[in-house]
């Protein structure tokens, strides 16, 4: 097992991060209805090109025009039932990469055996929380976790990163992708290296969307870099953009604001120089 040397992965960063602005990458996504505009929002601001679908044809045809697509299982409607398993199988036969964010798993029957069907066509990035994939490696049988294990909380952790890293090397092996798991200490691994990022604002935990919007926006770093890369670049420029509009705002509404702006703003060089750890998974 071969470690990836930091100065490989900071230049594959800043690669990611030029192509992405030279290029546009459009990454579909069907998120909840409580972050559309946000998740959009910040995927342009990014240097991504945004698009919102629904229903299951809509999902179907998005994915042969995407470069990756972005599912996000937070406000379920019962036509999602078909068109969340439908797009991840297409996306699966056309071996394009897509992002899983599996908010409020182990709330009800439908979100469960949604989530459960994408054991089959596992995503290549899953973003979440500690708690959240403690409880998608128990849900997939991986024997790392259960949903009676986590302590998953509607959208709220309650579990610690240390806590959910074997879950997260299980899932990140099992899938061949990549697990980024969001917390006071952020953490991307691929099951075989494993990387700590230190540092963001705790102001983004009071705007709504601030994660789904993260998972939207490896979706678009996805379009250019290894599922590996991407997760780990759009985590380091959230990381950037959320401190420095904390800086400068006093309020979680001028932050949200803010926050925006400094994506847009972030350079290649900037986002690849954020601190970050790296270990060889056990």
């Amino acid at each position: 097992m071969t470690v990836l040397l930091e100065k490989d992965i900071r230049a594959a960063i800043a690669e990611a991060a030029r192509r992405v602005r030279a290029e546009t990458p459009m990454a579909p996504s069907i998120t909840n209805t409580v972050t559309i505009s946000f998740v959009a929002n910040a995927q342009l601001a990014a240097g991504g090109s945004a698009a919102m679908v629904y229903l299951p044809d809509e999902g179907v045809a998005m994915t042969r025009a995407a470069g990756a697509f972005y599912i996000n299982a937070g406000t379920f409607f019962p036509f999602y039932a078909e068109a969340l398993p439908a797009t991840a199988r297409e996306l699966h036969a056309l071996g394009k990469p897509w992002v899983l964010d599996p908010v409020g798993i182990g709330i009800g029957n439908m979100r469960t055996d949604v989530l459960a069907s994408f054991r089959k066509t596992p995503p290549t990035i899953v973003r979440c929380n500690a708690s959240e994939i403690i409880a998608l490696a128990g849900l997939w049988g991986l024997n790392t976790g259960s949903l009676v294990a986590s302590r998953v909380k509607g959208v709220d952790s309650f579990d610690s990163i240390e806590d959910a890293l074997p879950s997260a090397i299980s899932v990140a092996r099992y899938s061949r992708g990549t697990v980024a798991v969001s917390g006071a200490t952020d953490l991307v691994t691929d099951g075989k290296t494993t990387v700590r990022c230190p540092g963001g604002s705790k102001r983004l935990s009071l705007v709504t969307g601030g994660g789904c919007s993260l998972g939207g926006v490896m979706a678009v770093y996805a379009c250019v870099a290894t599922p590996f890369v991407a997760a780990l670049a759009a985590t380091s420029l959230y990381n950037l953009a959320s401190v420095r509009a904390a800086a400068t705002t006093d309020g979680p509404g001028t932050f949200a604001a803010r926050f925006l702006d400094e994506l847009y703003k972030a350079l290649p060089d900037e986002i690849a120089a954020q601190p970050f750890n790296v270990e060889e998974c056990q």
